[in-house]
């Protein structure tokens, strides 16, 4: 049986890795992050090693005595724990923040690839067993989106791939095409939040990935959690990349959009 390293962050993401990737007949060792992995992770992976943030460097001891050669790093770490006491106080981490030109996701998550090479891992994919969770284009709920809301998404679409070239974000809400808030450091549930603020009801959120996505970390990702949030604030829409974009608990999450009059569209 083939031996994968995981690196797991937080939500489902990396227990959907490691179901999808049991399917395939691997064995999962994961390193699992305190104050970040779902405990759910103990019953999914075949072993699991739980470190702090700052333990960045028992990664490759771990891996190494596991005689492990490749990795995957699933899910996210909360952003505001870059700024914390714990990162501040971490050699290991702070010697990656010097030596980057800046803090941008695709900078950071770029750094630590490259530090996981230099100890002689192979970072994969993060979707590799999960292709069949990324949707293909077209309207997934039962109801289609109307005229004023496909140019809703369209305009989105295209201010959503502006700030992904700059990796400032991957989303973005619109209404009545104007760009009601874009996404930056505070994630997606945050933009949600922060656009019914300041426009209402009625809001399309645009999600997609970065035009030169790298799909070996970062890639977009939307479920029942996301769903739930736009009903609660009455949003209009949800469009998402397709074939890039993950969407975890898809069919209870379609269920509940039909039901609620939400409409889910992959473009």
């Amino acid at each position: 049986m083939e031996r994968i390293g995981l690196i797991a962050g937080n939500r489902k993401f990396p227990l959907l890795f490691c179901q999808e990737a049991k399917k395939n007949n691997l064995y999962i060792v994961a390193v699992a992050v305190k104050g970040e992995t779902s405990l759910g992770i103990n019953k999914l992976a075949d072993k699991v090693y739980w470190v702090r943030l700052s333990d960045f460097s028992r990664i490759f001891a771990i891996f190494k005595g596991e005689g492990i050669k490749k990795v995957a790093m699933v899910g996210q770490i909360s952003p505001h724990r870059l700024f914390s006491r714990e990162v501040s106080f971490s050699p290991d981490i702070q010697q990656i923040l010097r030596a980057i030109k800046d803090k941008r996701a695709d900078t950071i998550f770029g750094a630590i690839a490259d530090k996981l090479k230099e100890g002689g891992l192979d970072l994969l994919d993060s979707t590799l067993f999960v292709k069949s969770h990324l949707p293909s284009k077209g309207v997934l709920t039962a109801h289609n989106p109307d005229k004023v809301t496909w140019e809703d998404i369209s305009f989105g679409f295209e201010a959503a791939k502006a700030i992904g070239a700059l990796d400032i974000g991957q989303a973005v809400a619109i209404k009545d095409k104007a760009i009601v808030a874009v996404e930056a450091f505070e994630g997606t549930d945050k933009l949600i939040l922060r656009s019914v603020k300041l426009a209402g009801a009625g809001i399309t959120i645009v999600k997609t990935a970065k035009p030169k996505q790298d799909m070996r970390f970062d890639v977009p990702v939307v479920g029942l959690r996301t769903i739930k949030l736009l009903i609660k604030i009455r949003a209009k829409c949800l469009a998402i990349q397709a074939d890039k974009t993950l969407f975890i608990d898809r069919d209870a999450s379609l269920k509940l959009a039909d039901k609620r009059g939400l409409t889910v569209v992959a473009v």
